[in-house]
């Protein structure tokens, strides 16, 4: 596996699905190999992909046990995806065996050489999905409105983080703070900015030159099951997903694949 990113935030309605769809469908758009994994139980990435849950094996079968995880894989048009639903709720008191952190990584030991990127989808709370989604994972990204209630929590999730480095994964690292339904025209936003980057110091970390702006096509493309880059190519938000892969891309690909 040669990149894997957890887009997370405990406060939910900041853009990780949204984030996550958008990140998949444009690298796969760019000839690269691309996994989306959707741990989150109300199954929204699994929806704005069009994946099947109901009468197929999903991410729960696969940290059950039940089913191997190549077997739960599905292709669709804007990336190959695990998908979710909401049997996944219970996985709190379900994944109670001790190493239940590592639940996930065991699984995707059996497709480790066949992507080129992963994205991760995560609940929001700081829950045993989200520990599972640390562990495995090379990078964070961390989505974040501009409000001031948005920045609340961060202590928490830095010292998950800094817990899962400690006991799971020492090599894990914060790619960044991308700031979503982004208005530069207000005051607030300005001023929640600011405060962004304070954070992000905290977190040994920056706020992403990216910012996504807001759009109503944001809202209109999972009900065709697309991303927003190839629902409204044109649409702000598109255009500025596209900014934040290439600013990601900038940093390094994955070993031995080119951009096409």
């Amino acid at each position: 596996m040669k990149k894997i990113t957890v887009i997370t935030n405990q406060k939910g309605g900041v853009g990780k699905t949204t984030t996550t769809c958008s990140m998949a469908g444009g690298l796969s758009m760019r000839g690269y190999k691309v996994l989306a994994i959707d741990l989150d139980p109300q199954g929204n990435l699994s929806f704005s992909v069009g994946a099947e849950t109901d009468d197929s094996p999903t991410v729960y079968e696969v940290m059950k046990g039940q089913v191997p995880i190549r077997d739960a894989i599905q292709q669709t048009k804007t990336c190959d995806i695990l998908p979710s639903n909401i049997l996944l709720s219970g996985a709190e008191l379900e994944f109670n065996r001790p190493g239940r952190e590592h639940i996930l990584k065991e699984a995707m030991g059996d497709i480790a050489d066949e992507y080129d990127y992963v994205f991760i989808d995560t609940p929001p709370a700081l829950s045993i999905l989200t520990v599972n989604a640390y562990t495995v994972a090379n990078s964070i990204i961390i989505p974040m409105v501009p409000e001031i209630l948005s920045l609340q929590g961060i202590s928490q999730l830095k010292e998950t983080i800094d817990t899962v480095r400690k006991y799971y994964n020492h090599s894990l690292t914060i790619e960044g703070i991308l700031l979503t339904k982004y208005n530069n025209r207000t005051n607030l936003t300005r001023d929640v900015e600011d405060l962004a980057k304070i954070v992000a110091r905290q977190l040994n970390t920056s706020v992403l030159n990216a910012k996504i702006r807001t759009s109503v096509s944001v809202a209109e493309a999972p009900a065709h099951c697309e991303s927003v880059l190839t629902f409204a190519p044109h649409a702000a938000a598109a255009k500025d997903y596209k900014s934040l892969i290439d600013e990601l891309l900038k940093r390094g690909e994955p070993n031995g694949t080119k951009e096409q």
